[in-house]
């Protein structure tokens, strides 16, 4: 067999040229366990070596096994340039752009459809009730289905809500309570069940946890979710670690998931390479399987028409994009989606932040203190170099972090646009935004540690315990 590439490096992708790097490097180990002669694995060798370097050249980057090139999935349509580049997949997102991901490419790019004003109205003239902030503001800014969602719902056809969290953590931060502010806003204006994953397997397969410290932030994060005032007898949390070896529905659809997408699609879909562990490769069905009312029997009574709306951020619409090119396949409702734009780090709207990173965002541990330091400290600034040309040019409130976080969080509109005129024109400096900022989560977080402390292990016990809920189905 011969050591040279079959087809010219140059014209390989990164992903291509990754997966080939892996498997020579697979190939030399192959070698090397069986004993081969020395000049052959010393062959093999070379052209590992070879391939790495037309790897680096090509992605900037060293190869290392298990993490795939940054740039598999670019928005760019193409393009090359490093400022253009946007990457988004459900463990990383990274722009050049101190405004964020360009989210109107993403749209194009993910084939999903724009929140509109239209759509906003009629979720108005459904629910009877003004529309939530993030819908008012384009932070739910992108939906697949949603028409559908409303044309059941004004038929008096129920539907359900699902979202989810990754239990990296003892500790949430803001932009975690996120899909769960929204949610809970679905929930009551909707008046429907609810059911939230608790993904603590796959923290276990992508982190250096134990099943029992996965399980154990599972918990703990179950009592800030909780603390967000969730109905215990409208919603059901569960782990799956815990659940899935309890309901037979819930695992037989992981197998039918499991058996009707291959590894090149979940290849194609998630980046995976073939020094993956299995568990990786095996994870997206669990995460599609709470899309199906017939993982839940206790609450839908074995129906398996229902539909799903699941809000989440956009970085997850890969799992659910597979979801809903299986479900048909396997005789259920493709779910619907409604997606947020992501929660910007307090370094800027280059990435999403990290909850192993104490100073890239407010955590819901936080002091007062801690708040107004982390704040004034660390959270970007789009005022000038100095108060007179701030004063004279003004800030600017697109890469501005204490702005995006009062979008976020302030409610009144009214405010929201007196603080974004202000400061455009330089009238308001940016340590008075920031003050604004303090003074605005400071008791948000504060009210959220008292309604936390009262979450006891019983409530928690009694919304992770299989149940039948408020519903007739």
């Amino acid at each position: 067999m011969a050591d040279s590439p079959n087809c010219d490096l140059k014209s390989l992708s990164p992903l291509q040229l990754f997966e080939k790097v892996t498997e020579q490097g697979e190939k030399v180990r192959a070698l090397k366990a069986g004993k081969a002669p020395k000049d052959e694995i010393d062959a093999a060798v070379r052209m590992l070596l070879s391939l790495k370097l037309s790897y680096k050249t090509a992605t900037g980057q060293d190869y290392q096994a298990g993490l795939p090139p940054r740039d598999l999935t670019l928005i760019n349509n193409g393009t090359t340039k490093e400022e253009d580049e946007d990457f988004v997949d459900p463990w990383t997102v990274q722009t050049s752009n101190a405004k964020g991901v360009d989210y109107d490419k993403l749209i194009v790019r993910f084939g999903s459809s724009k929140i509109d004003t239209d759509l906003i109205n009629r979720i108005e003239r459904a629910t009877g009730q003004k529309p939530h902030r993030f819908l008012r503001r384009g932070i739910f800014f992108s939906h697949r289905d949603m028409d559908q969602i409303l044309d059941a719902y004004e038929n008096k056809k129920s539907f359900y809500l699902y979202t989810g969290r990754g239990p990296s953590s003892q500790a949430m931060h803001v932009g975690h309570l996120i899909p769960f502010i929204f949610t809970k806003w679905l929930q009551e204006v909707f008046d429907v069940p609810l059911v939230i994953q608790l993904t603590d397997d796959e923290k276990y397969l992508w982190k250096d946890l134990t099943t029992e410290k996965a399980y154990e932030y599972a918990k703990e994060n179950a009592k800030d979710i909780i603390a967000c005032g969730f109905d215990v007898n409208k919603t059901f949390i569960f782990s799956d670690l815990d659940y899935l070896g309890t309901s037979t529905g819930f695992y037989k659809n992981i197998v039918k998931v499991q058996k009707h997408v291959t590894f090149n699609q979940v290849k194609g879909i998630f980046g995976f390479t073939d020094s993956d562990c299995i568990g990786k490769i095996s994870f997206p069905a669990i995460q599609a399987a709470p899309s199906f009312s017939s993982s839940f029997p206790q609450i839908f009574n074995g129906k398996e028409n229902i539909q799903c709306l699941i809000p989440c951020a956009i970085d997850q619409d890969p799992y659910f994009r597979m979801t809903r090119d299986v479900a048909p396949r396997i005789g259920q409702p493709k779910p619907a989606l409604l997606h947020s734009v992501f929660f910007p780090a307090l370094q800027g709207a280059q990435t999403k932040m990290s909850a192993s990173d104490p100073n890239s965002s407010i955590f819901l541990t936080d002091t007062p203190k801690q708040i107004k330091t982390k704040i004034n400290k660390h959270a970007f600034s789009g005022g000038r170099d100095t108060i007179e040309e701030h004063r004279k040019y003004g800030g600017n409130c697109d890469v501005d972090v204490s702005f995006m976080y009062l979008t976020f969080f302030l409610e009144d509109d009214d405010r929201l646009e007196q603080l974004k005129q202000a400061y455009t024109s330089g009238e308001l400096l940016t340590g008075e935004l920031k003050k604004v900022l303090i003074e605005t989560l400071q008791p948000l977080i504060a009210a959220h540690q008292e309604r936390r402390k009262k979450v006891t292990d019983e409530m928690v016990k009694q919304f992770m315990t299989p149940r039948k809920l408020a519903f007739e189905f």
